[in-house]
């Protein structure tokens, strides 16, 4: 294949734009014997003849002007790639994976993916349902740019191999059969319900996040069900069969009306359950944080900051309004 060398090719270009060797050797800051030289070389690197005499001056043969057109598509293409390669560098353009749990989908990264795609549509991201302990082995591997998890199972701030950015200290309300006693007690608190049967997982993050709870609350709660998908746990509450927490952003994300995840098991929320009543517990609000990770030392790229800043509005803008849902 011959050799296309650019830097011969423009000066090429530049003679067929300004007509004469020495206008293309001043435009181009160069001496007319070096432009007669870069010439001869790609001439002879090409198999053809570029130029041909005309009286006291030369002129493109046709196959220097095949060889431009050529050219012409080839500095088009280029042009475009430092515009993509600017973009990228500012965080205009590219793209960004995000590992998260399910809750954390509909809630945070689907509101920062439409604004991104508002504000950047050159910068798109990929999104991938993944429990904590998968979504940093993809983080670790590669696989995603971004994790997000809940604090207590993401690494320590210490681990070397990630950087954490707070997004959202996320309330914990407590579902109630509607019908139940305490459902529209004013000033609920969690205590008050030390008595009552509990659903909540066997084992992994609700488990702990429903127990911490309940322990600092100064009581070990009873578990009288054990599920991890939402809508288990919502049809088990509206039937009256124990008491529940649950997250806002779930209930941001449709849990209690079109029902949307189950938290970290990828399970589908309740599907038009009812008898539910959900309660704010003000006195001793219950919280789980998320957190971001990324890889430490990548956290800067201009893509992947633009994508935290996103998550982080999206975090900022979850309302966190009293949801007294009561269906029936």
């Amino acid at each position: 294949m011959a050799d296309w060398d650019l830097k011969k090719l423009r000066i090429l270009r530049t003679l067929h734009e300004l007509g004469t060797v020495t206008a293309t050797a001043e435009a181009l800051h160069m001496t007319p014997s070096a432009v007669s030289q870069q010439l001869t070389g790609l001439a002879r690197s090409l198999g053809v003849t570029l130029l041909e005499a005309h009286g006291r001056r030369v002129r493109l043969t046709d196959a220097a002007q095949l060889v431009l057109r050529h050219a012409e598509a080839v500095f088009a293409q280029l042009e475009r790639a430092d515009a993509d390669l600017l973009g990228y560098l500012q965080g205009e353009a590219g793209q960004v994976r995000v590992g998260a749990f399910s809750t954390a989908i509909p809630a945070l990264v689907v509101p920062a993916a439409l604004e991104l795609r508002r504000s950047h549509p050159g910068l798109s991201v990929v999104v991938r349902e993944a429990e904590a302990e998968a979504a940093y082995e993809l983080l670790a591997e590669g696989s995603v740019d971004l994790a997000l998890s809940l604090a207590a199972h993401a690494p320590t701030p210490r681990d070397p191999k990630f950087s954490r950015v707070s997004l959202l200290a996320d309330p914990l309300d407590v579902a109630l059969p509607a019908g139940h006693p305490l459902a529209g007690e004013p000033g609920l608190r969690l205590a008050d319900l030390a008595g009552e049967p509990w659903i909540f997982g066997s084992s992994g993050p609700w488990s702990q996040i429903t127990t911490t709870a309940c322990e600092s609350a100064g009581f070990v709660p009873e578990q009288a069900h054990a599920a991890a998908d939402w809508s288990a746990i919502w049809a088990m509450v509206a039937a009256g069969m124990g008491v529940a927490l649950v997250p806002r952003m779930a209930m941001a994300g449709g849990l209690g009306a079109a029902g949307r995840g189950a938290e970290e098991h990828g399970a589908q929320g309740p599907r038009g359950g009812g008898g539910v009543a959900v309660r704010v517990l003000h006195a001793d609000q219950p919280r789980r944080h998320v957190v971001a990770a990324a890889r430490r030392g990548s956290e800067g790229a201009p893509g992947l900051a633009r994508v935290l800043a996103a998550l982080r509005q999206a975090a900022a803008e979850q309302t966190p309004g009293e949801p007294t849902v009561q269906s029936s």
